[in-house]
């Protein structure tokens, strides 16, 4: 790591340690550490971790242009300045060297030759700055002798080859971008003659052949691939898999078997098996049965329907296999219909019903049981989601902040409940500054836009599950005074005679904070450069 990386590091240590004590007495259920400004010193604001001065541990993620190659660099931009130019450093990539081993098997020697056959290399992380913000990037590159490159953001990743050749197993290694500087990863390929050969067929109850487009890949016991995804022959159900040499080491393998196309009518079932021997058999998926209909109706707790709820079936079948249903969306009438394996005898299948973001029924699960034959469902009765009433104030923090939108995100569950999915739920205040969302139990970010000439601000409130249908209240909090931040989005490689400014760049300033001891991230403000580079933000000031 270099002094430079070293220091942004600190730096971002030293800003997820910033804020101010809780506030003495807690508003409730909410997670609210402070009310306005006015609970902080002079030169500080209220932010969703507590006071801290607007003007620094800032960190902005400036996005110059995907199209070019040309991705997401995050920095600290420590004490802000009325006109701040963002400089950009040079663009971040990957340079992979691939190897085939040459040596024989057990052997010690390290010799090899470049691999330049077709491989997919794929990155996935996410920032090193930002928590929260992922990073993935996947292209089908040919090496040049074994060299390649791969511009990506910068950010921490786990990069995996994997040659298009089934017969060489992928390989990972991690590794962290930093802007402006080219990672060096070398992955050196098992040798063809030291591969760890797993042969084997996939049958169905009494040995049938699968009879359908189904693959094959291993794993280790934290699921991480240790083969490639290979198909199955749908006549006979032979398969042939490849492991690296070290899997022989291990106790078990994993044998996943999964349908080809993901829509297909078909389990998911993981075998643990030794590796180094023989299979003692075949993969046999068991009897799960013929795709059946499933059909009934949602209501609510007053018994009128719920409309435009999705509805999917999930979990044990018959073989010990899982399945996951296809998505139903429920009609005027709260009825759905969608197709299913029938469910395991020694339990039933799980119903998830997911009413739309305006409706007051909640996020359900009931269960199903399904038989070998087309079958209707009792009526699934929704448990209403709790209603969350607060309060918006100006920042003078007495006037009512009316006609401002509010969009709230789930960001974690609250014990004993799934995370609801983020349906894009929002409102606006009404002419008191009061708004009244209607969430299922989580932890949610509350993001207030309140237009062109006042910041963003950002509160978390867990909402908690409840039996009597009581409201649950959030302390009112006040906006937020801005201030107008302008400059260029500058880069060093641009040619000659071409004014610096990066056009169209996508510019966001984030606070890193602590959310009941998990990092997390607020986005204070984004804006998009003109042709000249130009840009104008809004960002809080007491």
């Amino acid at each position: 790591m270099t002094g430079r990386h070293a220091r942004l590091l600190v730096a971002l240590a030293l800003s997820c340690a910033t804020g101010c004590a809780l506030l003495e007495e807690e508003p409730g259920d909410s997670l609210l550490v402070c009310r306005s400004d006015a609970d902080c010193a002079a030169n500080e604001v209220c932010f969703v971790d507590g006071c801290g001065d607007p003007g620094q541990d800032i960190v902005v993620e400036v996005t110059p242009n995907p199209a070019l190659g040309q991705y997401a660099q995050d920095f600290p931009v420590g004490k802000l300045r009325a006109e701040q130019n963002l400089q950009l450093f040079d663009i971040a990539s990957l340079r992979g060297t691939t190897l085939r081993s040459t040596a024989p098997p057990a052997s010690s020697s390290t010799a090899s030759r470049p691999y330049s056959e077709p491989l997919v290399v794929r990155a996935i992380g996410s920032s090193a700055l930002i928590p929260g913000v992922a990073r993935y990037h996947e292209a089908t590159l040919v090496p040049d002798n074994g060299q390649w490159t791969l511009p990506v953001a910068s950010g921490q990743y786990a990069v995996t080859v994997l040659p298009a050749d089934p017969l060489v197993p992928p390989l990972t290694t991690p590794g962290t971008v930093f802007p402006g500087e080219a990672l060096s990863l070398e992955w050196l390929l098992p040798s063809a003659a030291s591969v760890l050969p797993v042969q084997g067929t996939v049958t169905r109850s009494g040995g049938a052949p699968p009879g359908a487009d189904l693959a094959v890949e291993a794993l280790d016991t934290e699921l991480r691939p240790l083969s490639q995804r290979v198909a199955v022959s749908p006549s006979t159900g032979a398969f042939t898999l490849a492991l690296p040499p070290e899997a022989a080491s291990a106790s078990t393998v994993l044998l996943r078997v999964t349908a080809r196309d993901a829509a297909a009518l078909l389990p998911q079932q993981t075998f643990p098996v030794s590796p180094g021997v023989p299979l003692p058999g075949p993969l046999e998926l068991g009897d799960f049965g013929a795709p059946v209909r499933v059909s009934g109706r949602v209501v609510a707790l007053d018994g009128r329907p719920v409309v435009a709820a999705t509805v999917s079936l999930q979990g044990r079948v018959g073989g010990g296999g899982s399945f996951q249903s296809a998505v139903a969306t429920t009609d005027a009438e709260g009825r759905f219909e969608l197709r299913s394996l029938p469910s395991a005898t020694e339990a039933p299948l799980e119903l998830v019903v997911v009413p739309p973001a305006a409706s007051a029924s909640g996020l359900t699960l009931s269960s199903a049981v399904v038989p070998r034959e087309d079958t209707v469902l009792p009526d699934v009765v929704c448990v209403n989601r709790r209603v969350v009433r607060g309060r918006l104030l100006q920042p003078d923090n007495s006037s009512p902040a009316p006609g401002v939108r509010l969009v709230v995100e789930p960001v974690d569950v609250v014990p004993g409940r799934l995370l609801p999915p983020d349906l894009a739920s929002e409102t606006l205040t009404d002419a008191n500054g009061e708004y009244v969302l209607r969430l299922d139990p989580a932890l949610y970010r509350l993001d207030v836009v309140p237009g062109e000439n006042l910041p963003r601000v950002s509160r978390f409130v867990s909402v908690l599950p409840t039996d009597d249908g009581a409201e649950q209240p959030v302390t009112a909090f006040a906006l937020q005074r801005g201030r107008t931040l302008r400059g260029r989005v500058l880069s060093s490689t641009r040619e000659p005679g071409v004014p610096p400014g990066l056009p169209f760049a996508s510019i966001r300033f984030y606070r890193v904070v602590n959310v009941e001891g998990r990092p997390s991230s607020v986005l204070l403000a984004q804006s998009v450069t003109d042709t000249l580079g130009r840009y104008t933000a809004l960002l809080p000031v007491r």
